[in-house]
């Protein structure tokens, strides 16, 4: 039972190497090569680089208004600057803007895409005075999920941020505590002590989320946390400890969180996930559905706020009367907003009927979470011939 990646938000990049074109040693130290000559040059017009800008984790983007259909469709895009705005920018501020603070993304098309942290620049108004630096986890409500050029965007700012985000929280060697430095255009750092010199790689946090299920009882077990919206329900997750297989954390995260032990354990798929908690932003979520061998809960009060049992009728009403559509339109007229200077407004999250105006009893995360995608393959009876 496994599920294409490209389905999920921040996936399928299409600036990172695959197997069927894949990124040279070379490549890297030709685009290397040529941003230093670039560099030292004052010319404005400088094809064949574009820098996205960050701040504070938030890319800069754009919103744009096109008619389709006689509607008005409102797209967020990532708004690329050129090497001679970006060094303009820094040149404005107290900030020393070097070659090493770029953070190489990839290439396509004879293009190569960097990215480069403002945090420091303390400039409060983006390049150019257009745009707005927008919380990636808005954008990501905010994204058209069958728009393949804008879940391209998504999936290369989710990129950007997470490598940012690891160079942010790299700075010091952990071996020895001297600062380190960015190397091989930002993929790596290295601790700047003669005597150790341990180099250090981007890597992301592994999590467990697993959809628990009652096969004889047709229901599957749905958890809340405090930090959640009203009615909202998802699935059970949890970190993966030293020395413990996905399948140990599966068991080991079920028992501990709802006092359920679970036999037979079925991979769906995976989903990059640059959005986590500020302690560990930058997250790899694996996807698995768990049967249950036990079925009375006792919920760690510590890690949930409560865990149900939701018959598989209960669960798909709350995937059709959350209005999934709405609230991405809603939330893309709020980057709209965002970029024109708005100020923050009532919250992206609302679960209202549009017709009825009834609160929906219960509802699950979107389809940008690979939650959604765990919960609606069981209700759709996606895992039926499984056998527990």
């Amino acid at each position: 039972m496994a599920t294409s990646s490209r389905e999920h938000a921040f996936a399928g990049n299409p600036l990172i190497g695959t197997a069927s074109t894949p990124t040279a040693s070379s490549d890297i130290d030709s685009a290397v090569a040529s941003i230093h000559m670039l560099w030292l040059n004052t010319a404005e017009d400088q094809l064949g680089h574009k820098i996205l800008p960050f701040k504070q984790g938030k890319p800069l983007v754009v919103s744009t208004i096109s008619s389709v259909d006689a509607s008005q469709v409102l797209t967020w895009h990532l708004a690329w600057q050129s090497i001679y705005k970006c060094k303009e920018s820094f040149q404005s501020s107290d900030v020393q803007l070097g070659e090493d603070l770029l953070v190489y993304l990839g290439q396509k098309d004879g293009v190569v895409y960097w990215a480069l942290d403002f945090t420091e620049t303390g400039q409060q108004s983006p390049l150019n005075g257009q745009g707005a630096y927008v919380e990636l986890r808005t954008l990501m409500t905010a994204t058209d999920l069958s728009d393949e050029n804008s879940m391209a965007e998504l999936s290369i700012a989710g990129h950007a941020r997470a490598l940012l985000e690891w160079h942010s929280l790299s700075q010091f060697c952990g071996k020895c505590g001297t600062t380190t430095l960015a190397i091989e255009a930002g993929r790596r750092r290295q601790c700047q002590n003669s005597n150790c010199k341990k180099r250090f790689y981007p890597r992301v946090d592994p999590v467990v989320i697993m959809l628990v299920i009652d096969k004889a009882n047709d229901r599957a077990l749905l958890s809340r946390q405090a930090r959640f919206v009203p009615r909202m329900w998802s699935c059970l997750a949890g970190f993966i400890e030293p020395g413990e297989s996905l399948e140990e954390a599966v068991r080991r995260e079920t028992w501990e969180e709802v006092g359920i032990e679970v036999g037979e354990i079925v991979y769906h798929s995976s989903q990059p996930w640059p959005v986590g908690p500020s302690s560990m932003p930058c997250q790899l979520m694996v996807g698995f559905f768990a049967f249950a061998k036990t079925f009375n809960i006792c919920v760690d009060k510590k890690e949930l706020e409560e865990a149900k049992w939701h018959s598989r009728e209960d669960v798909q009403k709350a995937l059709t009367f959350a209005e999934y559509d709405k609230s991405q339109r809603k939330s893309a007229f709020r980057v709209h907003q965002i970029c024109d200077g708005a100020e923050k407004g009532q919250s992206l999250f609302e679960d209202l009927n549009v017709e009825t105006r009834e609160l929906a009893p219960m509802f699950v995360p979107g389809p940008f979470a690979i939650a959604h995608h765990l919960i609606s393959s069981w209700a759709n009876k996606g895992v039926d011939l499984l056998e527990s």
